[in-house]
């Protein structure tokens, strides 16, 4: 099931507060980025993040969810009504968080 564009523009509205937050499709899902480096995404209308060590402090209860088959779980953001919340979660995550690869360019 792919995420909507609702739900999509629900969690972006949340995280207005936050500056530099944007998004990639992807196969009917979302990837999303603060900052240029890569917090999380939509899947399956559901927001899920890196489990990074300060998001697990900040969420202790968090559920590891798949975002699709074959991919490594991330944690499941229930609280997403919560602006501060969300936008304390993303400020806390982001030193974690690795910097985005460059593609290598070909000769």
């Amino acid at each position: 099931m792919a995420s909507s564009k609702e739900y999509l523009q629900y969690i972006i509205e949340q995280l207005s507060d936050l500056e530099e937050i944007t998004t990639r499709a992807m196969m009917g899902e979302y990837i999303l980025y603060y900052r240029g480096k890569i917090v999380g995404g939509i899947y399956d209308d559901r927001l899920l993040v890196k489990p990074t060590k300060s998001a697990l402090t900040y969420m202790p209860q968090a559920a590891y969810e798949l975002p699709y088959e074959g991919a490594k779980a991330m944690l499941l953001v229930e609280d997403v009504d919560n602006r501060e919340f969300l936008t304390g979660l993303f400020n806390t995550m982001y030193a974690e968080l690795p910097e985005r690869k460059t593609k290598k360019k070909t000769k």
